[in-house]
């Protein structure tokens, strides 16, 4: 367990993402996933408003009084995107976020959100009326504590300076951001910011977006996130020439180590400065627990090194 920012939740260092559940992974799967991931010690499961249309909410509701008790999980979820025009539409305002919570709420079949966060940033909504959601969201009780998403350095920093307890503001605990070998930006600011902050950094696709499994080395695999309609566009950018020597120096460290690529690209980030939690996610139970076996394994420093070459984010 890690204390997420300065706060006194504990959150364990590898959260589960459910953006395919209720989608591509259907209910017996998801049960299989979940049911691994507490046999392990997990405790976060992070899932969103907007995932598979509001399904990924509604299966992990339907789990909770059955497969698991309600005071085991800490649930994360979003608010602000949406698709209801067939594009992707970030709304922050008062009225679209509440009525995203209020929504969730109903899905998961929960009292409260243990972290509730704002999935995007929108340059449309005046920053002021974006944060008074968030002190709604905790003063009422239908969220413990809340983050952002998607945030550069600035943003959060802004964001957090107008949330100072002091005032009576409710604190950003967390922002969620990508990171991985093929995606290291956080680390220009954002990182610093968080450490400087007090708040939890929680990586999403610490894979790189499954890229780093190795699976695209000789093309795209039919029952990948590469292949689905949904996914293509987002694997797409990770298949470029640097990706492939990144992707190849993994490979090679785990030939090398007797582990496997997923085992080395997760406990890279796992382990990086500043992370609190990697969200980790997959569309099958075996996925996962060939995903969750990366908890007995930590990089030798002079491979880390060697990772960190060459994966450097380009001047």
């Amino acid at each position: 367990m890690r204390s997420l920012g300065k706060s006194g939740l504990e959150v364990s260092r590898l959260a589960l993402g459910t953006m395919t559940w209720g989608r591509d992974t259907d209910e017996h799967e998801a049960a299989v996933q979940l049911r691994a991931f507490l046999d392990i010690g997990g405790n976060l499961v992070d899932t969103a408003a907007v995932y598979a249309d509001g399904d990924s909410e509604r299966v992990i509701g339907g789990f909770l009084g059955t497969l698991v008790n309600r005071d085991e999980l800490l649930i994360a979820s979003k608010a602000g995107i949406s698709f209801k025009s067939g594009e992707r539409r970030v709304r922050n305002s008062r009225l679209s976020l509440v009525e995203d919570l209020d929504k969730s709420l109903q899905r998961l079949g929960v009292e409260y959100i243990d972290l509730w966060q704002v999935h995007a940033w929108d340059e449309m909504t005046p920053l002021e009326e974006t944060l008074s959601a968030i002190d709604y969201a905790v003063q009422s009780g239908k969220a413990r504590y809340a983050g952002v998403s998607n945030f550069n350095g600035w943003q959060l920093a802004k964001s957090q300076t107008m949330q100072n307890p002091i005032f009576g503001k409710v604190p950003i605990t967390s922002n969620q951001s990508e990171y991985s070998l093929l995606n290291r930006i956080a680390e220009r600011e954002l990182i610093p910011a968080t450490e400087d902050l007090g708040v939890g950094f929680l990586a999403w696709s610490p894979l790189g977006r499954g890229v780093l499994t190795g699976k695209y080395r000789n093309g795209t695999p039919s029952d990948s996130r590469g292949a689905s309609p949904h996914f293509s566009a987002f694997v797409a950018p990770y298949l470029d020439q640097r990706a492939r020597a990144i992707v190849d120096a993994v490979c090679v460290a785990a030939e090398g180590l007797g582990f496997s690529p997923i085992e080395v690209a997760l406990s890279w980030v796992r382990d990086a400065p500043g992370v609190t939690s990697s969200i980790i996610g997959a569309r099958t139970g075996a996925q996962l627990r060939g995903v969750l076996t990366v908890e007995e394994v930590e990089l030798p420093a002079p491979v880390r090194q060697a990772l960190d070459e060459i994966s450097r984010i380009p001047d």
